[in-house]
């Protein structure tokens, strides 16, 4: 019996950022699948060129990846690109780019994607509406409710609310969103890590955790309550957890995951613990796909001294779960 190799789309991001550069040194290291890269075949030729990357670049022909060789699936960039300087008439490149591989695992060609940075401000500016690679990806595939999960460092962080001002933060925090946020949470620790009964653990909004009322309701009114219920369901959970507490090692070594209640409580924790080798995983959607963990870093593009190591750990993650999914075959 052997194993088929999976099929990894990758996008290149922003092209004015870093997300080219890298892909030309992941393009260099030795990865067990099939990896295409969705981008403009001359803008990543000459981004090959400025970084001095010893790349080939060639159109994707569904072979295996060969350390070295950049496949490409093309779109054309319609705007002139140069490196550092933001130009939000290629804007819709950037989204069309995410859109073709999405709509490329929804249609089986491939078995995961894996996103490169994308700038929300520069696709802001032109007019698209764009919040972040999780939540475009999930109404291109008609997910309900998808969930950030950074992984690396040792934990797992997953948010219940994302990118949305901290005012706007305790109106999401409803039994409604916990339910099904938890939910999805508990059934794709099952299905993508095979954690056969994985144990969250749940922070609380307010600084300790609301102290039974004195520092906010919202533990005692709404998150409590609900992880109650979900305990009589048989959902293992820990919390509410004071958030200061809940990333300590002693904590983390009970714990398959940990929910924050909003980006700024769980993100910068986990980017501490593994800044860099990190990946950002969407759960809650039909597709595997998977993110570097950093910006488009304007400042390092086309300079040759963007760190691959994020790119290079999501496409392995893509890769690893990906596998785990499918069948052997003779």
């Amino acid at each position: 019996m052997s194993e088929p190799l999976p099929r990894i789309v990758v996008t290149t991001g922003e092209p004015a950022g870093i997300g080219p550069d890298i892909a030309m040194r992941a393009a260099a290291k030795s990865f067990a699948a099939h990896i295409a890269f969705v981008g403009d075949r001359e803008m990543l030729a000459a981004r090959a060129e400025a970084v001095g990357a010893a790349v080939q670049i060639a159109d994707y022909d569904g072979r295996p990846h060969r350390p070295g060789v950049l496949a490409v699936i093309h779109r054309s960039c319609p705007m002139p690109v140069s490196p550092g300087r933001l130009e939000p008439g290629n804007s819709q490149y950037v989204v069309g780019c995410i859109d073709a591989a999405v709509d490329a695992c929804l249609a089986g060609e491939f078995d995961a994607m894996t996103t490169g940075p994308a700038h929300k401000a520069a696709i802001n500016r032109a007019g698209i509406a764009f919040t972040g690679h999780t939540e475009w990806i999930a109404a291109r595939c008609r997910a309900d409710t998808p969930v950030m999960m950074l992984a690396g460092g040792g934990m797992r962080v997953c948010l219940l609310t994302t990118h949305i001002p901290l005012a706007e933060v305790p109106r999401q925090v409803t039994r409604e969103r916990l339910t099904q946020v938890i939910t999805v949470i508990r059934d794709d620790l099952r299905r993508l890590f095979n954690i056969a009964r994985p144990v969250i653990g749940v922070c609380g909004l307010n600084p300790h955790a609301g102290e039974h009322g004195c520092i906010g309701t919202e533990e005692v009114e709404v998150i409590a309550p609900t992880l109650d219920e979900l305990r009589d369901r048989g959902v293992r959970i820990v919390g509410p957890i004071p958030a200061d507490t809940a990333f300590t090692r002693a904590r983390l070594e009970h714990l398959d995951a940990v929910l924050a209640m909003y980006h700024d409580q769980g993100l910068p924790v986990s980017k501490h613990a593994g800044f860099g080798d990190t990946v950002n995983l969407t759960l809650g959607l039909p597709i595997i796909r998977t993110s570097v963990d950093h910006g488009t870093a304007l400042e390092l593009a086309g300079g040759g001294a963007a760190d691959p190591s994020s790119l290079q750990a999501a496409v392995e993650l893509a890769a690893d779960l990906a596998a785990a999914r499918r069948p052997s075959r003779c």
